[in-house]
């Protein structure tokens, strides 16, 4: 059985320490605590929208070798290796660990041309999506060019982040 993640009030997370804050939301940017540690010195926030814009922002605004760490922290969809468990929940509700074999096929092989071409994983908000729309996503995104899709993999993280925080932060503060 998996245990549930904590859950913050905004104040809570106003009063954390730089560690705590760090280590409590460093997992909402994949395998990227950069980010919070880079939004920390912003305490106190007055929204879960404020702190996650500036985590966006410092995303965005880093230089451009870590925004393609980034990028290419995201794992490939529906891969049998080992992704963050964040990842791993999302994919499980958007069925993607329940693809027939061909399915599962179908879905490498884009991967693989998507990263190919692009230079990193694709990225997309799975949540509310089924394996269908995931597949026609990946397959009309393809044919972008690297600008279109690089900002296309940003606006995804955006979602996928906003998600995550808000998963993390009860009250009504959020």
């Amino acid at each position: 059985m998996q245990t549930p993640p904590l859950l913050w009030t905004l104040e809570e997370i106003n009063r954390m320490s730089k560690e705590e804050f760090v280590a409590s939301l460093g997992g909402i940017f994949e395998h990227s605590p950069w980010v919070a540690e880079g939004v920390y010195k912003h305490i106190p926030f007055q929204s879960a929208a404020q702190l996650h814009g500036m985590m966006l922002a410092t995303a965005r605004n880093a230089e451009r070798s870590r925004v393609e760490a980034l990028l290419r922290a995201h794992p490939d969809l529906a891969t049998r290796l080992q992704v963050s468990p964040l990842s791993a929940s999302e994919q499980q509700g958007a069925g993607l660990d329940r693809l027939s074999p061909e399915e599962f096929a179908r879905l490498t092989e884009l991967n693989a041309a998507y990263t190919e071409k692009f230079r990193f994983p694709f990225i997309l908000a799975v949540r509310g999506k089924d394996k269908d729309d995931i597949i026609q996503s990946i397959e009309a995104r393809l044919n972008r060019s690297q600008e279109e899709e690089w900002e296309q993999a940003l606006a995804e993280i955006g979602k996928i982040t906003a998600f995550r925080l808000n998963d993390l932060i009860r009250g009504k503060e959020a």
